[in-house]
C-alpha cells in the first residue's frame, strides 16, 4: 500500500510538472521565442555594434542552449541604414508578419526613439543596448523597452566631471552631431562642465555623418577653449580626431575630450594618436578574469575584441531569455516585471538592476587610454582609473521626466 501511494504521488508530480511545461510553451506566443536584432551594419557604427553584435547575441541564444522550455529560438537581423524611417518600418514588418518578440541592438538614437514608438503601439519588447541618449529612458520612456548598456548622463559625469575637477580644463567648445544622441550628450556635458565651475565659450553642430571636419575644428581652434568636446561617436569621432591632428590642435595647447569612445575607435586611430585621452566606459574586455574568459571566446568567433556594446547585447540577451523562460512567458510586462525583480552581477554588470523608467543601471568606470610603451599588446588599449558607482553614475529618478516614474 505504501508502494502504491508512492507510485501514485509521483505519478500526480510527474503529471503536474508536464502540465506546467506545456502551459509554459502555450504563454510563449506562436510557440517560438523570436528576436530581431536591428543596427547600422554597414555604416559609421558598424564595428561599434554591427556584425559583432549580432554574434554576440548569437552566442547568448548558443549558452543558453537555443530554446527556452523546449520553445526553439529563432533569432533575424536587418540594417537599419542609421534612418529612423528604415527602422520603424523595419520593425512594424516584424511584428505584423514575423511575430517577434523582442527587439535588440539599436544604435543610433533618432531609430531607437522610433522603433520604441512602435513598440509601445504593438504591445512588443525591446531591449536598446547601443545607443547613447539619456532622452531614452527620459522623456522617451515607454513600457516596452529597456536601456541596457550606457547613456550619456554617465558619460559627462565621468569625462567631464573629472577633466574639469582633475585636470582643470574649465573651458569648453562643444562639437557635436546634429541628432538626438548629440544633443543629449552636449546638454549633459553642458550641465556637468557648470555644475564643476567651468563653461561652454561655443559650440557647432554637425550633419550625421560627416566626412570632413576641416572647418568645425578651425571654429573649435579659433574659440580659445582649453577643451574640444567630441559630442558624436562612431567614424564621426575618428574623423574629429584625425582632423584635430592634422591641425596640430593638441600641439598648440588645446585638449580634445573623445565623449564617447569606444575600443574599436581607440585600436582603429592607435595609440600614438590617442594616449592620455580620458573616457568613461561602462565595461572593459581586461578589467578582471570573467571578462577576459568571455572577451577571448568572443575573440575566437570574431578575430577582435568586443566593445561594450556588444557584450552587453550578450548580458542583456541572456537576462531576457532567463526572465522568459522563468515566468514561462513573452508578454513585455511579464517579462519587464520579472528583469525588474534581479539583481544583475554579471560578466558585463556589476550592481546592476532595472529602474521603473527601463534604465538598467550599474557600475560604470573612467579609463585613460595607455600610452604605446605601456601597452602589452594590440588590444591592451585601456587602464581602468576609477569606479562610477551605479546609484551616482545615472540620472536620479528625482530628476526624471519619465511617464513611469512617480516623483
Amino acid at each position: 500500500m505504501t508502494f502504491i501511494k508512492k507510485s501514485l504521488t509521483t505519478a500526480v508530480a510527474l503529471a503536474a510538472t508536464a502540465a506546467m511545461a506545456t502551459t509554459a510553451q502555450a504563454e510563449i506566443s506562436d510557440g517560438e521565442v523570436r528576436i530581431g536584432y536591428l543596427a547600422d551594419m554597414s555604416g559609421t557604427y558598424r564595428d561599434l555594434a554591427g556584425p559583432g553584435g549580432l554574434e554576440a547575441l548569437r552566442m547568448a541564444v548558443e549558452d543558453f542552449g537555443g530554446d527556452v522550455n523546449g520553445a526553439p529560438i529563432q533569432v533575424f537581423s536587418a540594417d537599419d541604414r542609421n534612418s529612423a524611417d528604415v527602422g520603424a518600418s523595419t520593425v512594424r514588418e516584424w511584428i505584423d508578419t514575423r511575430n517577434v518578440d523582442m527587439v535588440a541592438g539599436l544604435v543610433a538614437s533618432s531609430v531607437t526613439i522610433a522603433v520604441t514608438r512602435v513598440l509601445e503601439e504593438h504591445d512588443s519588447f525591446g531591449i536598446v543596448s547601443a545607443s547613447a541618449a539619456s532622452s531614452i529612458t527620459n522623456e522617451h520612456c515607454t513600457p516596452n523597452h529597456i536601456h541596457w548598456v550606457y547613456d550619456t548622463y554617465p558619460l559627462a559625469n565621468g569625462t567631464a566631471r573629472a577633466i574639469v575637477e582633475e585636470e582643470g580644463g574649465d573651458t569648453w567648445f562643444m562639437l557635436t552631431a546634429d541628432y538626438a544622441f548629440g544633443h543629449a550628450l552636449e546638454g549633459d556635458v553642458t550641465r556637468v562642465v557648470e555644475e564643476a565651475g567651468g563653461e561652454v565659450v561655443g559650440r557647432v553642430r554637425h550633419p550625421f555623418p560627416t566626412d570632413d571636419f576641416s572647418s568645425y575644428i578651425l571654429q573649435a581652434q579659433g574659440s580659445g577653449a582649453q577643451i574640444i568636446g567630441l559630442a558624436n561617436a562612431g567614424a564621426d569621432t575618428v574623423n574629429s580626431i584625425m582632423t584635430a591632428a592634422q591641425f596640430g590642435v593638441t600641439e598648440a595647447g588645446q585638449q580634445l575630450a573623445g565623449l564617447l569612445v569606444f575600443l574599436n575607435d581607440v585600436y582603429a586611430m592607435g595609440l600614438e594618436d590617442t594616449q592620455g585621452l580620458l573616457l568613461t566606459t561602462g565595461w572593459y574586455w581586461n578589467m578582471d578574469d570573467e571578462s577576459r574568459e568571455w572577451a577571448e571566446r568572443y575573440y575566437e568567433r570574431t578575430n577582435r575584441m568586443p566593445t561594450m556594446v556588444q557584450a552587453g547585447i550578450y548580458s542583456s540577451t541572456m537576462h531576457y531569455l532567463q526572465a522568459v523562460e522563468a515566468t514561462g512567458s513573452d508578454d513585455p510586462a511579464t517579462v519587464r516585471e520579472y528583469m525588474m525583480d534581479q539583481e544583475i552581477n554579471d560578466f558585463f554588470a556589476r550592481n546592476g538592476r532595472l529602474r521603473e523608467d527601463g534604465r538598467m543601471i550599474h557600475d560604470m568606470y573612467l579609463a585613460q587610454v595607455k600610452s604605446p610603451e605601456a601597452s602589452e599588446h594590440d588590444w591592451d588599449l585601456y587602464e581602468i582609473l576609477a569606479t562610477i558607482p551605479a546609484e551616482e553614475a545615472y540620472r536620479p529618478l528625482s530628476e526624471s521626466q519619465c511617464k513611469l516614474v512617480q516623483n
